[in-house]
């Protein structure tokens, strides 16, 4: 099958031909059809999980798929062969990965059935980034009327956050430059936004002395943002730990349950995800640059 692969630690993303991955038992075999790219995908080409997991080489690049399933490995139940699917690459290696023309993931996490309607591009876009979005606010759990200051509100995470903060009733401050990021973001419904490039203690603490109830760190200084908190104030972060009484590390993680809810969710339009740009396989390397130059929402990569 055709993929896009580093064939070893350091190496360049290439597009290359590499064995059809097949089933074993309690995994299920996709056809993919659509992926995105996410953070951790350009930290495992640039080499920096080396040591932190097992690499298997040719290594797969890519978290997110979404497509058909082909087959499935002995002892499944939950899914078979011609239902469309979704999800997250979930295993203790990197090596499969979703920017492939199958790939095989286990059927207990990872993976769900995607409802009708729901269109192939953002159901590639959705399994990490909802994910972590659903777990940093499950972690903090905003209250109805409660302040929630974003910070990184405008990257595929982010945008997904400030749509659950705001259906939960909080009051979203977000992170974004004036012009069209601020226009990005009211857009998907924060109430005020911050501009990161100033004195963002300021902007926050003008109208709000006391500062917010609640901080997602997605991005910035982390040791700034819990400043802005009050004194009963919680953070999680998508970025490692914080030093913060009441902080979460948050370490998505696509259950059956998270996954479900994100394409319920989608099926009944209470949540988007915008795609900013789409890319074939062979135009991967161009649609990491531009990720790394920084995007609104998602970047959407076209498998099949």
């Amino acid at each position: 099958m055709k993929a896009v692969v580093i064939t070893e630690h350091g190496a360049k993303p290439e597009v290359a031909e590499v064995a059809t991955p097949q089933p074993g038992a309690g995994e299920v075999l996709v056809k993919v059809q659509a992926s995105s790219i996410n953070g951790f995908d350009t930290a495992v080409a640039a080499g920096y999980t080396a040591g932190l997991m097992e690499h298997r080489y040719p290594l797969v690049l890519g978290k997110d798929f979404a497509g058909t399933v082909e087959a499935v490995g002995a002892g499944v139940t939950r899914f078979a062969a011609g239902d469309k699917v979704f999800g997250v690459v979930t295993k203790a290696f990197l090596g499969d990965g979703g920017f492939g023309e199958f790939v095989t993931v286990p059927e207990d996490i990872g993976i769900a059935k995607l409802p009708e309607g729901v269109d192939i591009a953002v159901a590639g876009a959705v399994g990490l980034a909802g994910t972590a979005a659903v777990d940093a606010l499950d972690a903090v759990k905003p209250q109805a009327g409660e302040t929630v200051l974003i910070s990184g509100a405008t990257g595929g995470v982010g945008a997904i956050a400030v749509q659950y903060a705001v259906a939960a009733g909080a009051r979203v401050i977000a992170t974004a430059k004036p012009g069209e990021e601020s226009e990005f973001v009211r857009g998907l419904g924060a109430h005020e936004v911050v501009d990161h490039t100033g004195d963002l203690s300021a902007q926050v603490r003008a109208t709000y002395p006391a500062g917010v109830d609640v901080v997602l760190h997605l991005a910035g200084d982390s040791a700034a943002l819990v400043l802005l908190l009050t004194e009963q104030g919680r953070v999680a972060s998508t970025r490692g730990p914080v030093d913060h009484p009441a902080s979460t590390a948050v370490m998505a993680t696509p259950t059956a349950d998270t996954l479900g809810k994100l394409a319920d969710d989608l099926a009944a339009g209470r949540l988007s995800v915008p795609v900013e740009r789409t890319y074939r396989l062979d135009e991967v390397s161009a649609a990491f640059d531009d990720f790394a130059a920084g995007t609104l929402g998602k970047i959407s990569i076209t498998v099949a």
